[in-house]
C-alpha cells in the first residue's frame, strides 16, 4: 500500500463520527419509508428509526433531531436508532437538572394501571399512586392523555423513576393562588367571584382561592328578607372589598356599594308634605312599609291610615303589592327613615267634631266593636264614640258590654263629651233615659229588710238582685265569712238596706238582720 492510499484512509476514518451503542447522537431525517425513516448521523453507514416514535411534525425530510443509538451495525449495515430512548434521557436529564422533590411539573396520563396511572412527563414514564390521583369521579376519558399539573413526591437517579401527586399539587397550586390572591387583594377593588354557599346573614363568594363574605346588609340599598332574593348559588358576581383581614382569613364584601346610595338627596326627591305614591312591600302590627323607589322605603304608622278609624290589624286593609298615596311626614337622612301618611290626604275630621256633636245631643250609630271597658261606635261622619260601661244602665253593673250590646248593631246614644284633640267622644246609652235613682232611693229605704238573689260574688261581698233593673251589694265585713263562703249564685237570701248613694248609684246591705 503506497503512502498515499495509507493518508486517504486515515482521513476517512476522521471523517467518520466515532458512535458507540447507548450514545446521544443528531441526525438528519433523509428517507422516510412505510414503516421507518432513514436518518444520517454522520456514520459510514445510517440508522434506522421506526416512525413511530416520532411526535408530531417531526417526521420530515430534511429535519435534524436527536437520537440514542441503540444498537451498532447488523449484518446488513444498518445502525439501530431511537427517537423515544433520545426524548427520554433528554426529559430525564431536564428533570433532574431543573426541578427537585416538591416542584410542580406538567404531565399526561398515559395509562391507568393497579395501583395507579403511568404519567407521561418530558417523556419520561411517571407513577401516580391511586391515593395521591385526585381522580376520583372522574371518567379515565377526562383523565388520560390529558393535561395536569403534578407535585413531584420522590426521584430516584437510579432506577430514573419518579413518583407524583396530583392532591397535593392541587394543594400546592391553592396555596400559592391563594397567596398571591390576598397580595392582589386591596380594599375599595372590584373582583368576581362565584356565590359558593348561602346563609341566612349572607353569601360566601369564592374569589378565587380567597372566600369572602357577602353580609345580607351589604347586598341591596332596598330591605331584604333572605339573601336568596338576591343571589342564586353558582351566580358570577362583581363585588367590591369593603374589608380585609388577612389573619383571621376574612374578607367583606359589598354588592350595593357599586351602585349609588338612592338616600344621597333624599330630601330633593321626597320633600315633607309632598304627595308621592309607593308600592307595599311589608305589612306588620305597628304600620306598613311603602317602597317609593328600590332602595328606599317609608313607614305609614298604623295612627296614621285613617282620621277615624281603630286601625288593630292593617293586614285588613292592604295586602302587598297595593299602590297607595302617601304624604311625606318627615326624613331622617341620618337613620334612613322616611315617615308617611295616609289620612293626611284627607281634611281633619275631627276640627268640625264639637260643632257637630254638641254634647247633650242625641246621635245614631253602629257598634263597630269592643274592649273590656266598652263599646265603639261609629257615628254617621266615621268618626268613633265610645260608650263605657259605667254608662250602659243607671242600675245594672255591667260586667261585659256584650251583655248590653252586639257588633253592627245601630243604638241611639247621647254626646257626653268631645275632646277633638285627643280624639275622643265619650257616648252615653243610660243617659237616654231619666236616672232613677231618687225613685230607688224612696223604694228601699235605709233598713228596709227584703229577700235578694245572689248574682256574683267577689272578694269585697257578694253582688245580689233586689228586683228586676236594681242591683246592690251585701259586703263582706257584714256577712258570716262562713255562709258568705257557701253562696252560689242564683242563691237566695234576706238582706236589709244601710246604705243608698244616689250621686254613685249605690246600694249597701247586711246580712246581719
Amino acid at each position: 500500500m503506497t503512502e498515499e492510499n495509507i493518508n486517504l484512509e486515515e482521513l476517512y476514518k476522521q471523517s467518520i463520527a466515532i458512535i458507540r451503542e447507548g450514545q446521544l447522537v443528531k441526525g438528519k431525517i433523509v428517507s422516510i419509508r412505510p414503516r421507518e425513516a432513514l436518518v444520517d448521523v454522520g456514520f459510514k453507514s445510517e440508522g434506522i428509526v421506526p416512525i413511530t416514535e416520532f411526535g408530531t411534525g417531526e417526521l420530515e425530510v430534511g429535519k435534524e433531531l436527536d437520537f440514542l443509538v441503540s444498537s451498532m451495525e447488523d449484518d446488513s449495515g444498518i445502525i439501530a436508532l431511537s427517537r423515544e430512548k433520545a426524548l427520554r434521557i433528554q426529559g430525564w436529564d431536564k428533570i433532574v437538572k431543573n426541578a427537585q422533590e416538591g416542584d410542580l411539573i406538567e404531565g399526561r396520563p398515559t395509562k391507568k394501571i393497579k395501583g395507579g396511572y403511568l404519567v407521561d412527563v418530558m417523556g419520561i414514564e411517571g407513577f401516580l399512586p391511586a391515593s395521591l390521583s385526585a381522580f376520583k369521579n372522574m371518567a379515565d376519558k377526562d383523565v388520560i392523555y390529558k393535561p395536569f399539573k403534578f407535585k413531584i413526591v420522590k426521584i430516584n437517579n437510579l432506577r430514573r423513576s419518579i413518583i407524583l401527586s396530583r392532591r397535593e399539587a392541587l394543594q400546592k397550586e391553592r396555596s400559592e393562588t391563594k397567596e398571591k390572591l390576598w397580595q392582589e387583594l386591596k380594599i375599595g377593588a372590584v373582583c368576581a367571584g362565584n356565590v359558593k354557599a348561602i346563609t341566612d346573614f349572607g353569601a360566601f363568594i369564592d374569589l378565587g382561592g380567597v372566600d369572602g363574605l357577602l353580609h345580607i346588609t351589604d347586598m341591596s340599598w332596598s330591605k331584604i328578607s333572605h339573601p336568596s332574593e338576591v343571589v342564586a348559588l353558582g351566580d358570577r358576581i362583581e363585588v367590591l372589598v369593603l374589608n380585609l383581614d388577612k389573619e383571621a382569613n376574612k374578607v367583606s364584601l359589598g354588592l350595593k356599594q357599586r351602585l349609588p346610595d338612592p338616600w344621597q338627596d333624599i330630601e330633593q326627591k321626597y320633600s315633607v308634605a309632598s304627595r308621592v305614591k309607593g308600592k307595599v312591600v311589608n305589612i306588620l302590627p305597628y304600620g306598613i312599609f311603602v317602597e317609593l323607589e328600590k332602595g328606599i322605603e317609608g313607614l305609614i304608622h298604623v295612627s296614621e291610615i285613617s282620621w277615624t278609624k281603630r286601625v288593630n290589624n292593617p293586614g285588613e286593609m292592604f295586602a302587598v303589592g297595593d299602590i297607595v298615596e302617601t304624604q311625606v311626614l318627615s326624613i331622617d337622612k341620618e337613620s334612613r327613615r322616611i315617615s308617611l301618611s295616609i289620612k293626611q290626604l284627607e281634611q281633619n275630621p275631627w276640627l268640625e267634631a264639637e260643632s257637630r256633636y254638641p254634647v247633650g245631643t242625641k246621635v245614631s250609630g253602629k257598634v263597630r266593636g269592643f274592649t273590656d271597658y266598652g263599646a265603639f261606635v261609629e257615628l254617621d261622619s266615621s268618626l268613633e264614640g265610645m260608650i263605657h260601661v259605667s254608662d250602659m244602665s243607671w242600675t245594672k253593673r255591667v260586667a261585659h258590654p256584650q251583655d248590653v250590646l252586639k257588633k253592627s248593631q245601630k243604638v241611639e246614644v247621647m254626646v257626653l263629651s268631645v275632646d277633638a284633640q285627643n280624639r275622643r267622644i265619650a257616648l252615653g246609652l243610660k243617659q237616654l233615659q231619666p236616672n232613677p235613682w231618687s225613685e230607688i232611693a224612696l223604694k228601699y229605704p235605709v233598713d228596709t229588710v227584703l229577700e235578694v238573689e245572689v248574682v256574683n260574688i267577689t272578694d269585697f261581698g257578694a253582688f245580689v238582685k233586689m228586683d228586676q233593673e236594681v242591683e246592690g251589694l251585701v259586703y263582706s265585713s257584714e256577712i258570716d265569712s262562713e255562709f258568705l263562703s257557701k253562696l252560689k249564685v242564683g242563691d237566695k237570701m234576706q238582706a236589709k238596706v244601710i246604705k243608698v248613694d244616689v250621686e254613685q248609684a249605690k246600694i249597701g246591705l247586711s246580712a246581719r238582720i
